[in-house]
């Protein structure tokens, strides 16, 4: 898998260490004893190189972060500037704020030229620094807004549908003559991105799981206190005798507690109809699976039980 150039690279780089195009990481590494050896997907190692499409010192870069808050943006973007500014000697680097709302100047606030002075102690802190919004931009207006300003690389912190949108604009300003070049950074604490085994806010504590069940699988590990994990992988009944409810009392009775890890999108078999709608950033409205939990308490202290938690996601998704 090659990743997309926007043309020859005459400029050369003044770091000391550089990656070759040319090297490439296999998709299979394992080894089986006995089996010839296979690759899969070979995909382009990354890394600095040696020849350069833009000047450093003659470009301007924008980061933008998009969609649903995540843990890690902030450490995205002082990354960011520290590496453009620092490592490779980008004189100005643009923080549009509230996500791609930014890059229309009818929509938008004033972006942020990024300094170390705002950056360097942000990692210490939630959110992000430049903001954030859901839904499309006015790809016109967003591209002319880019090529005004200069703008050579755009970084798009977000989910899917911010990916999407990184596209839209690369294909657009392509169409328009502009250089851009567009880098996507994976924006999901779902860590639900093939071929990654980590994204980058997987590892802070916050259950959510859309569609993906590895962030509560990755608590209850952790935590080796949880007695159920519900995930939107495997659907579950609550009634009968093998049913969710029926172990839950078994637990209850027999040790006066339970803790339950419920990924948000988990149970949406219980519901009996379906949400079709979609936010802003076009992901499907899903049940709200806490919606169970006064069900769960009644029956639970129905029986006598001591104490019932139930350790509910965050229902908003992660963009």
């Amino acid at each position: 898998m090659n990743i997309t150039t926007l043309g020859n690279c005459c400029i050369r780089s003044l770091r000391s260490a550089f990656v070759a195009d040319e090297e490439r990481i296999p998709e299979i590494i394992r080894r089986q004893p006995g089996r010839p050896a296979e690759d899969g997907l070979l995909f382009e190692l990354a890394g600095p190189r040696e020849w350069l499409f833009f000047d450093p010192k003659q470009s301007r870069a924008g980061i933008v972060t998009c969609g649903g808050l995540c843990p890690g943006l902030n450490n995205v973007v002082r990354s960011l500037f520290r590496e453009l500014h620092d490592g490779y000697g980008v004189p100005e680097v643009l923080g549009f704020r509230m996500g791609y709302q930014g890059l229309d100047p009818a929509r938008s606030l004033e972006p942020f030229v990024l300094t170390h002075t705002m950056v360097d102690e942000i990692h210490k802190h939630g959110g992000t620094l430049l903001g954030t919004s859901r839904g499309p931009v006015n790809i016109d207006a967003a591209v002319e807004n880019l090529i005004v300003r200069k703008v050579d690389m755009l970084f798009c912190i977000g989910g899917d549908g911010t990916q999407r949108g990184a596209y839209a604009l690369y294909e657009a300003c392509k169409k328009r003559g502009h250089a851009l070049s567009v880098v996507g950074i994976p924006k999901t604490i779902d860590k639900d991105v093939r071929y990654v085994s980590r994204t980058f806010g997987y590892l802070f504590v916050k259950l959510m799981g859309r569609n993906a069940g590895f962030v509560a699988a990755g608590a209850t590990m952790a935590s080796q206190d949880v007695n159920f994990t519900l995930i939107p992988e495997v659907p579950f009944a609550l009634d009968g005798p093998g049913g969710f409810l029926a172990a839950l009392k078994q637990r209850v009775l027999a040790r006066g507690h339970a803790v339950v890890v419920v990924a948000e999108g988990a149970g949406q078999n219980l519901f009996q109809t379906r949400s079709n709608g979609t936010d802003a950033s076009g992901n499907i409205k899903l049940q709200d699976i806490g919606s169970f939990r006064g069900l769960l308490c009644s029956r639970t202290s129905a029986n006598n039980a001591a104490l019932f938690r139930s350790w509910l996601s965050d229902p908003q998704p992660t963009g």
